[in-house]
């Protein structure tokens, strides 16, 4: 569990329905709770002769974990959004559903006009007069407000409408002509399949600043034990992913794509911790617990490395493993800028807050979208030239 994009929920139910398939990622919670309390006591032995570390458990910081675990799991976000926002709905899902999703993305569509009006009309007022000003500061207002929801309604149509797309269930209908039964070769297509699509997924959260509002809950820790692997986030629903259901188009059937899910999230559960430190030779093909603490270092050498889900062989492929020794310096968990703060809503959504505003305060679409679209690390270095120049011109 790394806090990733959440699954093919509609894949999960038809499985479930059928009575195909059981969440083993569900099923194992019990192993959850034993291996943490095993943990917590191994720990303060260490404690007792090597002093405290940032792998020790916090009451606040683990209860926040737990509970974003919990959100994680029972808020419907994607089953909603799947429902009532996908705008080109067709067959059963023609009526209420599509009318929602018409309706958002009209207002998307309107903001994004009013706000584009609202821009030329401030960049041209006449500020040498009275009227001119309030013209000014009128179109601003509307520009702050419209900019703002031109991205978060668009953003909600585009997530609901390519997770109806792209999702196992409806890939299916056409690849189960092509069923390719229950044997190794579909397995492994499903387990493959969703580990690389995992590792671009996740590698998207941390390089797209919309994707990182939705990931960043699980690097919020200053702590690592296990309990930080189920401090997932809850608005997995307003992410755009590679598909992890593409494989039933090819015959894998939906309940070994669940099945691979829940495999993969159970593999990743174990190396939240700081007990293990090494595998040997596995180190070099196998995400381990070493590969993973430098994940969620704060360290600047370690940023943004080792994205893998079980195998690290991805990063390794695609440019983004810590090539140097693991753990070369001590790791320092936990964020750039620290929120310093359990709150659960704080945890949840300081990241959503800070590029709304950001958003709003833009006066063109180029910055609009760039606190979106581009990298976290460049709308912060964004925002703080924005702010210079804005305390210089004052």
């Amino acid at each position: 569990m790394v806090g990733g994009p959440p699954a093919d929920h509609a894949a999960t139910l038809s499985a479930r329905q059928t009575g195909d398939v059981i969440d083993l990622s569900v099923a194992v919670t019990p192993l959850y709770f034993g291996s943490m309390a095993w943990e917590q006591r191994a720990l303060q032995r260490r404690a007792e002769t090597q002093g405290p570390s940032a792998a020790d458990y916090l009451a606040p910081d683990t209860r926040t974990s737990l509970a974003m675990g919990v959100l994680s799991l029972t808020t419907p976000l994607t089953a909603a959004l799947a429902a009532y926002a996908v705008p080109f709905a067709t067959g059963r899902r023609r009526g209420r559903s599509g009318r929602v999703g018409q309706v958002v993305l009209g207002v998307a569509i309107a903001a994004a006009a009013a706000t584009t009006v609202a821009d030329s009309v401030a960049r041209t007022a006449d500020t040498a007069t009275a009227k001119g000003r309030l013209a000014k500061a009128r179109a601003r207002k509307v520009a702050e407000v419209g900019g703002v929801a031109a991205i978060a309604a668009g953003g909600v149509v585009l997530s609901a409408t390519t997770a109806a797309l792209t999702s196992a269930t409806r890939l299916w209908r056409k690849g189960k002509q092509h069923d390719l039964g229950n044997g190794v070769v579909p397995w492994a297509l499903a387990m493959v399949w969703w580990d690389l699509a995992y590792y671009w997924n996740h590698r998207n959260m941390h390089e797209i600043r919309s994707m990182w509002a939705i990931h960043v809950p699980h690097h919020s820790s200053e702590h690592y034990n296990l309990s930080t692997a189920l401090r997932q986030p809850v608005a997995g629903a307003f992410g755009v992913w590679v598909p992890y259901g593409a494989v039933a188009r090819l015959g894998v059937r939906p309940n070994i794509i669940e099945t691979s899910r829940a495999l993969n999230l159970i593999y990743q559960y174990w190396i939240h911790t700081d007990t293990v430190r090494s595998l040997g030779p596995a180190e070099a093909v196998l995400n381990t617990p070493s590969h993973h603490r430098v994940h969620h270092a704060r360290n600047k050498r370690y940023i943004d490395r080792n994205h893998a889900g079980i195998l690290i062989v991805w990063d390794r492929l695609f440019g983004t493993f810590a090539r140097e020794q693991p753990e070369v310096e001590p790791v320092v968990y936990g964020l750039t800028a620290n929120i310093g703060t359990y709150n659960l809503w704080t945890v949840c959504t300081h990241e959503y807050r800070d590029m709304f505003r950001e958003v709003a305060a833009s006066t063109n679409w180029h910055d609009r979208l760039g606190f979106v679209l581009r990298s976290p690390g460049w709308a912060y270095e964004r925002r703080a030239a924005l702010r210079a120049a804005g305390a210089e011109a004052a």
